[in-house]
Parts: structure tokens; sequence; C-alpha cells
């Protein structure tokens, strides 16, 4: 069987998929491309799998026809379907949801693809995330859904014991856009370092994604915060590095701070919590596939900056609760996120829509 995988740009959350899943199908004798319409700065993690660079309609016809791909799955970039039906492909189209911002970004892209969707698509693939789950079934309640969780590998991602670091590190990892929320990041941390003095501030972040007004008002919060000591940027660190960096950030008794307005899945948190590293995340509903409050991790109230500095304070005050959370987290990721479950439920998809 050969699946080809397509999304704007290689970078975030759905790089990270992309290339973990193609690494575990290609286990269970499923060939996967991929196909990005720009670069991206993520490229540099991919190992092995055939990637496409093309958004020229030529280039596509040229990859479909020479590999005659038994499904393709197009990932937020609903203009696709048309193209490649427009092209000559017949086989299996089917529309992920993940990676379509907030609510009325989601509303928005999934109205305006709406016609093409009907038209052109076989199935819908997305995470038990449930603002998603909830505008696909309202939206389009005749096409067949396939809901289950993304995966993990923590073959690749697990604890790296090193020497911490002697300061607790509040870290944060995301694009400088709103969605992202690095303003209540930077509230909530100026609030703990009332607490912890000495706390350093990670921001992980891609700076060829930045807005550039973005940076410009986290800039200017800042200094309007007296932050910059505490704060070190950290620009598109690859991600095979990072299962070190979470695994400091854990021991040195910090946290992983999630801020989003609302996440599809969140990555990031899912990596941290595999490194045993807390995390304390905005309740941002696809989070919560990682994240069960008091149990592997912490959640509060999108929006109450109060709430999540008393959390905060306690995860990384609280070390019996700090030490289990860490500890049932590693299990609940293995498990959940696994990727061989992963790879029978891909199978399974492919089963019912008769690819097989």
């Amino acid at each position: 069987m050969k699946i080809l995988f397509t999304f704007y740009i290689a970078s975030g959350g759905m790089e990270t998929l992309n290339r973990m899943r193609c690494n575990e199908l290609s286990k269970h004798n499923i060939e996967c491309h991929l196909l990005y319409s720009r670069a991206g700065s993520m490229l540099h993690n991919n190992s092995g799998t055939t990637v496409y660079i093309t958004s020229r309609d030529d280039d596509i016809w040229r990859i479909i026809h020479t590999h005659n791909y038994d499904a393709v799955i197009v990932a937020s970039d609903y203009e696709m379907l048309e193209r490649f039906r427009r092209m000559g492909y017949r086989g299996i189209l089917i529309f992920e949801a993940q990676g379509l911002g907030i609510q009325e970004e989601a509303v928005n892209l999934l109205t305006k693809a709406k016609p093409l969707l009907l038209a052109h698509c076989n199935a819908f693939i997305l995470p038990p995330t449930l603002h998603l789950m909830e505008l696909v079934m309202g939206m389009f309640p005749s096409l067949p859904r396939f809901i289950f969780p993304n995966l993990l590998d923590m073959d690749l991602f697990h604890y790296t014991p090193n020497d911490p670091p002697p300061f607790p590190v509040i870290a944060w990892i995301g694009r400088l856009e709103p969605n992202k929320n690095w303003l209540d990041y930077l509230d909530i941390s100026h609030q703990i370092i009332k607490s912890y003095p000495s706390a350093r501030l990670w921001m992980f972040y891609d700076s060829q994604l930045i807005i550039p007004e973005e940076q410009e008002r986290m800039q200017a919060k800042v200094e309007q915060l007296g932050l910059g000591p505490n704060l070190m940027m950290l620009d598109n660190i690859p991600n095979r590095e990072m299962p070190v960096f979470f695994s400091l950030i854990g021991d040195s008794g910090g946290i992983l701070l999630s801020t989003s307005l609302l996440e599809g899945f969140g990555y990031a948190v899912a990596e941290a919590i595999s490194c045993r590293c807390p995390v304390l995340s905005s309740d941002s509903d696809g989070v919560r596939i990682s994240v069960k409050h008091n149990v592997t991790g912490k959640l509060y109230p999108q929006g109450d900056i109060e709430q999540a500095v008393q959390e905060a304070l306690e995860l990384m005050g609280n070390w019996e609760l700090r030490n289990t959370i860490r500890a049932e987290g590693v299990k609940h990721i293995s498990t959940e996120l696994s990727p061989n479950r992963y790879a029978r439920s891909f199978r399974e998809v492919m089963n019912a829509l008769g690819v097989f």
C-alpha cells in the first residue's frame, strides 16, 4: 500500500505527526510519502521518508501519476482536494481535520471547504478532540469519519538524565501568534517569579513563522514586566534535541507552560510529558488527550491567570504530587499514543474504505 500525506508547510505539530506516522506505518508494510507546498524550517527532522516540496500543478501531476497512491490524506489545505481530482487522481481522498486554528478559524475554513469536501472527499480523519468532532459531525453528517488519537514514538521521545540547571525553568513552545497566547505565558511567569526569583523563562519558537507585529508586542511586554534578564529565546531547535531540553526542565523543578487558546492535539504537551517534564496547560480542548488534571499534568481555565499561578506553584512546590504526575504521565502517553495502536487504527480506516 502507498499513501501520500499533504500539508502546507513542514513545521509545527503536523510535521511531527507526519514524520512519526510515516516511520511507524513503514513497519506495517505501508509506504508513505509527504508533500508540502513550502519547505518550512523542520525538514532537517526528516529521517528517510520521501518528501516533495512543491505547489506547481505539473510537479504534483507527475508525483501522483508516478506513484499511483492508494490514498491521499489532505490536512487542512482543502483546495488540494479539487486539484488532485482535476489532475486525474481517482483513489481515496481523505481530509484530515487538524491544524485548523481557533474555533472561528476552523468554522470559517470548513464552511469555505464544504463544497469541495462534499464533491471530492471520501472521509474525514481527526483526533478525539471535542470541538473538531462537533464541527465535523454537525457540518458533514453524511461523510464517514474516523476518530483516533495521534501517536508519539517514545523510542525517540523519552526521559534523558543529565545535569539540570541550578534554577527552575518555565518553558513555552509555539509560534508567536495569537492562538499560542504568549501574552498569558508572560503574565503567568511574571507572577511565578515572585515566588521563584531565580526562575528562567525558555521560549522555544520558529523565527521563520513570526508575525512581525506579534514580535514587537511581545518585546514591549517583556520590557514592561522586566523579564529580560530571566528570558532566553531558543530558535528552531531540532525536534530530536527536544527530549534533552524537556528532561532538563523537568529535573530543574520547572514546568512546560502551555497557554494556547485552542489546540487540536498539542504535540509539545505530549512530548514534554513523555520526558517527565510536568505540564501546566490552559484547558484548550485537544490537550485533554494527554493532560488529565492532577494525574498526568495540570489544567487551568482559559484566561484565569490567578488560577494558573496557583496551579504552577503547587506543581513546582509539591514534590510528592509532582513526582506522581511525572510517572503517571509517562505511562499514559505510552498507552494512549502508542505508535502500534495508531498503525492498527490507520489500517482499519483503509480497510473500511476498501483500500485493501
